[in-house]
């Protein structure tokens, strides 16, 4: 018994530093262990294939996996026929784009859920998400103005006008270049149509309470008709489009 007796004080004397050593480690881990975040705020730019944009973004959690999201965005949408060409008889010309009768900008005001696949601890520090949202898809329009060429008394000589570009009367001869911006602004169209997106997103912080993060996926804008890009193409009512977006923010 005696010899059982030193074993086991012997084997408690050994044993002591470990259990000490894992139980702070195991307190160590509880305290670094982040606190839930109830809010989330980012922003940043989109790219999509018809053009780019910026976003604003404002989550709250419902549970420790699922967010409210509430989203805006403000993007330019281009038409798929859309080809840049400069008059080649004139070495200052302007590049426009021909038969570009209207630009769209789309405001996309939009509410929906945000879902965590993996956390940063099962994918090496990335926390994978899932993302999708509707709302409204707001297609404002300005018109195209040109600067147009007109031939005066002298030979050789021209005259340039600003106007609002009219496919029955600006040709690629006559077209000096794209006017202004600011030429138009009063004359916007707002076109009201519907908005969804789905995507993934991959948060990739080393902060706890920042976010950085890149997101990709499939966007929708629908609206009850064509809207008039081109003149001399087929315009169409519904944009599909492919998106990837990079956002900075906070958590707290």
């Amino acid at each position: 018994m005696k010899y059982v007796s030193a074993f086991v004080l012997f084997w408690l004397f050994a044993t002591l530093p470990t259990v000490t050593h894992s139980q702070s480690r195991y307190k160590l881990y509880e305290e670094e262990k982040p606190v839930l975040m109830k809010n989330e705020m980012s922003g940043g730019i989109t790219l999509h294939s018809s053009g780019w944009g910026i976003t604003g973004r404002r989550g709250y959690s419902l549970t420790g996996y699922k967010k409210l999201v509430y989203e805006v965005e403000l993007v330019g949408m281009k038409h798929s026929k859309e080809i840049r060409t400069a008059n080649p008889y004139f070495e200052n010309s302007r590049s426009y784009v021909y038969g570009k009768k209207n630009g769209l900008t789309i405001l996309r005001p939009s509410i929906g859920l945000q879902h965590s696949i993996y956390s940063k601890g099962d994918r090496g520090g990335i926390e994978v998400r899932f993302n999708y949202r509707g709302g409204l898809s707001l297609g404002i329009t300005k018109p195209v103005y040109l600067d147009i060429l007109y031939p005066t008394n002298v030979p050789y000589e021209f005259e340039v006008l600003t106007e609002k570009y009219d496919p029955e009367k600006h040709f690629i001869d006559n077209i000096y270049g794209k006017s202004g911006f600011t030429n138009g602004l009063d004359q916007l169209s707002i076109h009201p149509g519907l908005y969804g997106k789905f995507g993934f997103s991959f948060e990739y912080s080393s902060d706890f309470e920042k976010v950085a993060l890149i997101e990709t996926g499939v966007a929708f804008d629908a609206y009850p008709k064509a809207i008039e890009i081109m003149a001399l193409t087929e315009n169409k009512p519904i944009f599909m489009t492919f998106y990837f977006s990079i956002l900075l923010g906070k958590k707290w």
